[in-house]
Parts: C-alpha cells; sequence; structure tokens
C-alpha cells in the first residue's frame, strides 16, 4: 500500500509513523538500525530487501552496516548548520568532504571530532625534514643541496648501496632532500594529503602506510637499479598520494570535494620548469648547468634527473624507482587501509593478504641485499 509503484523503497518517515501507529512487535534495536542505515542513503529510504535481511537477522554488508549505523547517537542536523562554526570547526568539515565518500560516515566524524590526539605524525615527519635541510644547508654553505656534494653524500642518513648493512639507512634517508625544489614539493604534499589524512583515519594507520612507502622505495632501488644512492621522502609521499587519489577514483560518485575533476588532474600533473642557469659551474671551468625542459610529472623529473643529470656529477645519481614503489604501496595497501573510516583493519581479509605480500616481499628484498650484489658481480661506487 506505501509503494504503489512497487519501486521496492518507502520514505523512512512513513515506515517510522506505521510502526508506531499499528505498534508492530519489531525489535526497538532493529529499527533505529534500519532509520540509521536509511539516513546514510542520499533518498532516505527503506529498502525492502535490507528490511528483510534486517527483520531475519542475515548477516549481509547492509546488515553490518546498519549494526555500524545504529550504534551512532548522531545528530540529525550534524553538517547541514552552516552558519555559528568556528575556522577550526569549519577546517574539520572540509577535511570531512574531502576525505570521506560517505555522507553518514562524514556526519559521524564532524560530530565525534576532538582535537585530541593531534595530527603529530606528518608535521612531525615534514619539521624535521625541514630543520635536517636546514643544518647541512648551513654546514656546507650551500642551499641548493646535490648528492654529488663529497660531503652530502657522507652523511649516515643517506641510503647509498655500498652502506647496505646499515639497515637503518633503508628509512632515515627520508630526512635528506637534494634541494629546496624537492623538499618544498614534498613538505607540501605531506601537510596538504598527509595531515588531513590523519585526522580522519589516525596516527597507526598513516604513519603505517606512510613507513611502508618509504621502506618500499628503498628496497625497489636497491634491486632495480642497484648502483644508485637514494635521498628524499618521496616513497611516503606517492604511498599516501595515490591512495588518496584511488580512494577518490573509487569513490567518485559520494565525493563532495569542490572541483574534484580538476582537481584530480593537477594532482596528476604537476608540470614545472627549471630555467637555466647562466654562470658556469661544477667541478670544472666552462660547464654551465643544462637547460631542463618543463616535464609533466615529478616522477618525470625524477627519471630525467636520474639519467641527465644537471652537472657532469662525480659519483651516480639517485634513483627514480622510490616514486614508482611508493605509488603501487599506495594503489594497493591505501585502498585497504583508507577503505573505511571506522572498520578494523584486523576484521579485513584483503588487509591479510595485501600484509602477508608486503611481508614476502621485505623477505626477498632482505635476502637480495644480502646475497645478490656478490653473485650478480655488481660494481657499485664506493661508499664516501
Amino acid at each position: 500500500q506505501l509503494d504503489p509503484e512497487n519501486t521496492g523503497f518507502i520514505g523512512v518517515e512513513t515506515f517510522a509513523s506505521l510502526v508506531h501507529s499499528h505498534e508492530l512487535p519489531l525489535d526497538p534495536a532493529k529499527l533505529d538500525m534500519l532509520v540509521a542505515l536509511a539516513q546514510g542513503n542520499d533518498e532516505g529510504q527503506v529498502c525492502y530487501q535490507e528490511l528483510v535481511d534486517l527483520i531475519s537477522s542475515k548477516r549481509s554488508s547492509s546488515f553490518k552496516r546498519a549494526i555500524a549505523n545504529g550504534q551512532r547517537a548522531l545528530p540529525r542536523d550534524v553538517l547541514l548548520d552552516e552558519t555559528g562554526l568556528g575556522i577550526y570547526k569549519r577546517f574539520v568539515r572540509y577535511v570531512a568532504y574531502e576525505i570521506l565518500p560517505c555522507e553518514m560516515d562524514r556526519r559521524w566524524y564532524f560530530y565525534q571530532h576532538r582535537t585530541c590526539p593531534p595530527p603529530v605524525f606528518m608535521a612531525a615527519v615534514t619539521l624535521t625534514q625541514i630543520i635536517v635541510f636546514l643544518c647541512y644547508g648551513a654546514r656546507l654553505n650551500k642551499w641548493v643541496l646535490q648528492t654529488y656534494h663529497p660531503e652530502y653524500m657522507k652523511s649516515p642518513l643517506v641510503y647509498h648501496p655500498g652502506h647496505r648493512a646499515r639497515a637503518w639507512r633503508f628509512l632515515t634517508y627520508m630526512f635528506m632532500h637534494v634541494g629546496l625544489e624537492q623538499l618544498g614539493f614534498n613538505a607540501l604534499l605531506q601537510l596538504m594529503i598527509g595531515v588531513p589524512l590523519e585526522m580522519v583515519h589516525g596516527i597507526l594507520r598513516i604513519s603505517f602506510l606512510y613507513l611502508a612507502g618509504v621502506l618500499a622505495g628503498s628496497l625497489t632501488v636497491s634491486i632495480t637499479d642497484m648502483r644508485a644512492p637514494l635521498v628524499g621522502g618521496s616513497g611516503g609521499v606517492y604511498a599516501l598520494c595515490s591512495a588518496h587519489l584511488a580512494n577518490v577514483v573509487m569513490n567518485w560518485a559520494g565525493m563532495r570535494c569542490p572541483y574534484k575533476l580538476l582537481r584530480m588532474v593537477l594532482a596528476l600533473v604537476c608540470s614545472e620548469y627549471r630555467p637555466p642557469s647562466p654562470r658556469p659551474c661544477g667541478p670544472r671551468r666552462g660547464l654551465s648547468r643544462s637547460r631542463c625542459p618543463a616535464v609533466s610529472s615529478e616522477v618525470g623529473r625524477a627519471v630525467w634527473l636520474r639519467f641527465s643529470p644537471p652537472l657532469p656529477a662525480s659519483g651516480p645519481q639517485p634513483s627514480f624507482m622510490a616514486h614508482l614503489a611508493g605509488a603501487i604501496v599506495g594503489i594497493s595497501m591505501g585502498l585497504t587501509i583508507l577503505r573505511s573510516y571506522e572498520e578494523s583493519l584486523q576484521d579485513q581479509c584483503g588487509w591479510w593478504v595485501l600484509l602477508l605480500s608486503y611481508g614476502t616481499f621485505l623477505l626477498f628484498a632482505v635476502f637480495w641485499n644480502i646475497f645478490a650484489y656478490d653473485l650478480l658481480g655488481a660494481q657499485i661506487p664506493p661508499p664516501p
């Protein structure tokens, strides 16, 4: 009678009034779950199949989502009032629309968000990278650092294939950057993307994703580019960016961030231009800086610097494979980590599959670094 067109849907208010007026023997907890589930979709309607699943206690995805939403004591006007919000609350609301694809998750995140604990991981990593860069810049009196600078390469933080036994270098290279250009690019993305992700998903998930990208970057370089040193946090940055972009693509219809198509294009195409230097520089007089054409992405820039360095360096150039490794980690592992705002990772089967795959890769990379260099007779440059 309430669905004469046989659509399979009725309004939630109509259904609730029917239950109360006829005193139907429906469990109040299940009724609350059904109402919460209906509020989670854009139309605010009750689906007949979801009602059947709920009444029969069928453990479908809809039922699990109804239980999760039914446990939220959420005022219905959350995120609907546009007036009277402070600057920080408006920023929290912006983060909710930027990161979360589900309206119910956005409202719940906005309602229960607290300032403590703050998103300290990405801020601490970025601040440390800036401090390290300033220290080396002041020490060497050279603010456009490069990996072929002898004193720069002597840092105990840089990854170098000749220092593979010093395992901490596979992670600490993320604090070193070749110049202001790379540091500025990474710091900007870490603050613009990493901080909102950490605010929503927490320090544990985001720190794990970032460090997994950093570690995968150095290990991939040690396997595919055995002569190259490595600096910069691009592996972790690309893990965050690719995970977020993949999440946006997978939930395109539900994302409500403004100008999402334009922002997607700008995120994928980071054009830049390095002007030629008119002054001679380099280890020999008369060798001027070569011209660098505009490139369409940061990866393209890294590839150019790897195979066509701006100066005839005395040592090998840093590898670009960390960018690709971080992106792969972000797309594969990040989708699972960022898929559900509140769902426990321990309950996801795909999470354990990805964790096993990543552990297998780590084990293979460890054995590669121990045995492959000697077996293949790799001619690595002498460590500084």
